[in-house]
């Protein structure tokens, strides 16, 4: 489907959960979220019809995304019915690796393509520092299990914080010569970041400057969020999604649906369509109601902006 302002959107990503066993710093509070009641949480077959709704206006990529997605009771069943929707070309899921060990086999045999890892350090201590008692070893484990099955590309996301992991960008850029994709993302003022983003903010100009053997790749896709390159001789490449410093928005082509059927046209707005009503009323309307999200997305976000409105939800209600 045409956006008002010509964009062609394509790609829904899908929150299926906003549980996670995690609790990184930058995500979610100390004390861990509230649990939403089971009536408050789209269940597996409401979120199934606004996929297949979304098919029909011209949705062709999936991602699946959390909260941390297997942890939600059902995904493997959740994967395999959109794996059948005819149109859909592409259908990903984002994880912070540590079930994936045990679930990478599973998902490759239902239909999912490939993984995304959101992977911040490399060391052990930091490791479970950002995440409040991660285990490191679990995530690695899980990076082997997904290539041993070809959930590929496999993409590492890296968010940059100041201080904390910016003296790891060339180990990061390394394993791009093992065939992974990696992308580093500008910190964003979401949630929990929303506090201490300024102070801890690396521009992707500033990370680059730490990579100087880069060579641009000329055939990327204008709608990814992020301009690639390569070191020489690597297969994988490197990503740069500067959502702070350069936005995308020109380009934009998808939309979000929160856990609790949150229809978010941009990620950057507190703007949201509430559209559990209209799965139960039928699909008609459904398909109008993800219409008239898709034609409300913004020509930009204003993050960039002193007088911007902070996000008032935590990444971990809004998806990855």
């Amino acid at each position: 489907m045409i956006d008002a302002l010509g964009r062609k959107i394509n790609y829904l990503r899908v929150s299926v959960t906003d549980l996670c066993n995690l609790r990184c710093r930058y995500c979610m509070p100390i004390e861990g979220i509230r649990k939403m009641s089971h009536n408050q949480i789209l269940s597996l077959e409401e979120i199934f019809k606004v996929v297949e709704a979304a098919v029909d206006l011209g949705i062709n990529k999936v991602r699946l995304t959390g909260g941390e997605p297997l942890v939600r009771k059902g995904i493997l069943q959740l994967v395999e019915k959109i794996a059948t929707l005819n149109g859909v070309d592409d259908l990903a899921l984002t994880t912070n690796g540590l079930l994936l060990k045990k679930y990478a086999k599973d998902l490759k045999d239902v239909g999912l393509k490939r993984v995304n890892i959101s992977l911040d350090t490399m060391n052990k201590e930091k490791y479970h520092e950002i995440t409040r008692g991660g285990d490191l070893i679990e995530v690695f484990e899980g990076i082997e299990a997904a290539k041993n099955v070809s959930l590929c590309p496999i993409k590492i996301n890296i968010v940059v914080i100041g201080g904390f992991n910016d003296n790891e960008i060339v180990d990061f850029a390394e394993l791009t010569k093992e065939g992974i994709d990696v992308r580093f993302i500008e910190l964003m003022p979401i949630g929990q970041a929303s506090s201490w983003s300024k102070s801890h903010f690396i521009s992707n100009d500033a990370i680059k400057a730490k990579l100087p053997d880069l060579i641009p790749e000329t055939d990327g896709d204008k709608s990814s969020p992020a301009s690639y390159y390569r070191l020489t001789g690597a297969s994988g490449k490197i990503g740069f999604i500067n959502s702070i410093s350069s936005h995308f928005c020109r380009y934009c082509n998808r939309i979000r649906l929160t856990a609790d059927g949150k229809l978010k046209p941009c990620l950057h707005s507190n703007q949201e369509i509430d559209i559990k009503p209209f799965i139960r009323q039928g699909k008609k309307e459904l398909t109008g109601a993800i219409r008239d999200a898709i034609l409300a997305k913004p020509t930009e976000h204003s993050l960039n902006e002193t007088n911007n409105k902070p996000i008032i939800r935590d990444m971990v209600r809004i998806g990855g």
